[in-house]
């Protein structure tokens, strides 16, 4: 498989970011959460919150298995099945996906493009309306006109059927297949799985492993990441121009030389890292702060 991504690809990942922080966030508590870009494709959570840590490898697969909706491998067709009890976090995650499906998945992969990309819709739907799909769809110029026909076309056979198998939430189901992030099932759930340190070096793409600041997850892109070599090439331009100024300074060239990277494009995630580590240690010297209040004797 080729390690190589496309911008139109990362949105995927921008996706899976919000909708599963959100969802770490505000269904299970988890304060500490570091996300950070893989090198190449992907983006890795780290939960560092000490009840966290101390999670067994079952808990953590029910976790894994909540925030999993895309089930089956290549010979299933259907992926996502909903029914009328929608669940809340299924609902947040579509009004995620909304904002960025028509963009994503009709302007940019173009998922109705064609009879062959079209048929992979219909097999997410009921033979019910088949016929209705394909005349619409080959009488429509584009993968938004055919998406807005298949829509139409759902909406009129809830209207004249009581069946199931054209709810509501079909719609819901084909997006969610296509949009919805998978997880790493088996780096989630083990305890002594090896794991990716941030700001480590993907040895395919060479870039570096950076944490990725949640305030501005729309604007990251992983192709002005750095890169080890671009660093490289920064601290040689930083060392010559020191080298260029009078060499009796009072600093020591070490301490000189570990502050470098804050002029380096490494800067702004190192930022973003510290604020983390910041956030982490106030939490626990104030869990300390409590056990010694408990411990008092009054």
């Amino acid at each position: 498989i080729s390690a190589d991504i496309c911008s139109k690809c990362w949105t995927l990942m921008t996706m899976a970011i919000l909708i599963i922080d959100r969802a770490l966030k505000e269904v299970f508590g988890f304060k500490h959460r570091l996300w950070v870009y893989s090198g190449r494709r992907g983006v890795h959570c780290w939960v560092c919150d000490e009840s966290v840590r101390k999670l067994s490898s079952t808990v953590r697969s029910g976790i894994v298995e909540y925030l999993s909706l895309v089930k089956g491998g290549q010979d299933v067709k259907k992926k996502v099945h909903l029914n009328e009890k929608v669940h809340p976090f299924v609902r947040r995650s579509i009004n995620i996906i909304k904002k960025y499906f028509e963009e994503y998945a009709l302007v940019g992969q173009d998922i109705l493009e064609n009879k062959e990309s079209w048929d992979k819709i219909l097999a997410l739907v009921p033979e019910a309306i088949h016929a209705d799909l394909q005349q619409g769809f080959q009488k429509c110029h584009s993968s938004l006109q055919r998406w807005e026909h298949l829509k139409k076309t759902i909406a009129k056979h809830q209207n004249n059927t009581k069946n199931d198998k054209c709810a509501p939430w079909l719609e819901w189901e084909i997006m969610l297949q296509y949009c919805f992030p998978r997880l790493d099932i088996n780096v989630s759930k083990g305890i002594n799985h090896l794991l990716k340190s941030p700001f480590s070096v993907h040895p395919k793409t060479g870039r570096i492993s950076v944490p990725i600041n949640l305030q501005k997850v729309d604007q990251f892109d992983p192709f002005t990441v750095p890169t080890i070599s671009s660093i490289c090439r920064e601290l040689d331009a930083i060392s010559n121009n020191e080298e260029e100024k009078e060499e009796n300074e009072a600093e020591s060239d070490i301490k000189r030389r570990t502050r470098d990277y804050k002029k380096t494009s490494l800067a702004p995630y190192v930022k973003v890292f510290e604020q983390f580590l910041e956030n982490l240690d106030k939490s626990r010297k104030g869990e300390l702060l409590k056990k010694s209040d408990l411990q008092k004797d009054f």
